[in-house]
């Protein structure tokens, strides 16, 4: 897997995301200190708020933004996303407001929400070869669920010998340190889209999406994800500390079960996708997916003791390692069926269309689960991964021609 870093232009970019994550990732802690700081008890609610415009930002920005920077080379785009993010980070620490917090996480994340789909959409013409692209997919989903275990404990480490305020510093020089690393990559060159107006422009991506059965199935299967995740990040504090009465340090192990699943799949994904073709793979996992959820309710209402806690260790690991069946092969899809000119496009749209799941299952996950308990809350987000899973399978049909083309190209790829 490794041996994709010898294209010296995909291993500056791969280490601008490494340290663009660390850095996110201290921003988060950050922040989390931040907000204690301005509103004291109401903390949660400026946290709350702020993780609300983040996530309407990923959804409503980045098919604008990606229709605003159309016709601009995808090296200023990401530097220029990349210095917005720093100017807006060394800002941080001289808030006062809880709705300068407001303003600043909405230009640091519509920054973020410009950055991402274009750095993805740049790595399939760094990479042309589909089995380079996909290993290059297994390292960057093990550099997004590693920076979720080490950044925390990297803010706990700086947090003994300096104040939080200095993390917005180790933020600042992750997105510095990105913007510079895309400056000395050399990227392909790239023809810009024709001229076509704005509208056309901002709907370009979920055209493209409506048009393809398999990205049509890619949108069921996002809302699978979206549920699961919604029960992992938004419950699992709550299910630990709350309904199980168990030490913090047990959130972190149960969080760490999911993503040492994730990473597990991640890295056999190569060797997996080499003999089995996308369709097989992902929809396994979004099959798998609600039944997995349904054991957690289960698990919680009616287990106790030991063999509680075992099975919901077993679980985390289960689901982690279905969301990575999904996760980490979709850029493959999105690839296979866009163009080099609304490539942009296509995974903004798949970017924003991903977050919007997560504005329908967050609320759920989080209200309605302090309203009606864990076990319900994980029954309906059963029913919704159903629903998800269901518009996959009846809308991403097989197609025997494309199935024979990816088994000729896999044979080929073995010998």
């Amino acid at each position: 897997m490794l041996a994709v870093l010898r294209n010296p232009t995909y291993a500056k970019l791969f280490s601008a995301q490494i340290i663009a994550l660390l850095g996110t990732g201290l921003l988060t802690v950050a922040l989390g200190l931040l907000a204690f700081e301005i509103a004291g008890g109401d903390a949660g609610i400026v946290l709350g708020v702020a993780m609300t415009i983040k996530m309407v930002a990923y959804v409503a920005v980045s098919p604008v933004t990606t229709a605003l920077v159309a016709r601009l080379s995808r090296k200023q785009v990401l530097i220029g996303a990349d210095l917005i993010r720093a100017g807006v980070a060394v800002s941080l620490p001289f808030v006062t407001e809880a709705w300068q917090i407001y303003l600043l996480i909405f230009l640091l994340q519509s920054a973020s929400a410009t950055f991402t789909p274009a750095f993805q959409a740049v790595i399939p013409s760094v990479l042309p070869d589909e089995r380079e692209y996909t290993r290059a997919l297994s390292l960057s989903r093990l550099a997004y669920v590693l920076e979720s275990l080490v950044s925390p404990m990297l803010a706990a480490v700086l947090l003994t010998v300096v104040s939080f305020h200095n993390l917005f510093v180790g933020t600042v020089v992750g997105f510095l340190a990105s913007a510079i690393l895309v400056i000395a990559s050399r990227f392909p060159h790239i023809e810009p889209p024709a001229p076509a107006p704005f509208l056309n422009r901002l709907t370009r991506g979920a055209q493209a999406f409506w048009a393809n059965s398999e990205l049509r199935g890619l949108m069921g299967l996002n809302l699978v994800v979206a549920t699961t995740t919604a029960m992992v990040i938004v419950n699992t504090v709550i299910l630990v500390q709350g309904d199980l009465g168990r030490p913090q340090i047990d959130v972190a192990l149960l969080l760490g079960a999911y993503g040492l699943g994730s990473m597990i799949v991640a890295l056999g994904m190569p060797k997996l996708l080499d003999s089995l073709p996308d369709r097989r793979v992902m929809l396994t996992g979004g099959v798998a997916l609600p039944f997995l959820l349904l054991a957690t309710s289960g698990t919680i209402a009616w287990l106790e003791g030991t063999s509680q806690w075992v099975t919901l260790l077993a679980l985390w690991v289960l689901l982690g390692a279905g969301t990575s069946t999904i996760l980490t092969p979709s850029a493959r899809l999105l690839r296979r069926n866009c163009t080099e000119q609304n490539r942009p496009a296509v995974f903004a749209a798949q970017f924003s269309l991903s977050h919007a799941c997560f504005l329908i299952t967050y609320p759920f996950a989080g209200a309605l689960g302090a309203a009606i308990g864990l076990p319900a809350v994980a029954l309906v987000l059963v029913a919704l991964g159903i629903l998800g899973a269901l518009f996959a399978l009846i809308t991403w049909q097989a197609r025997p021609h494309l199935d024979a083309a990816a088994a000729e190209r896999r044979a080929k790829a073995q010998h």
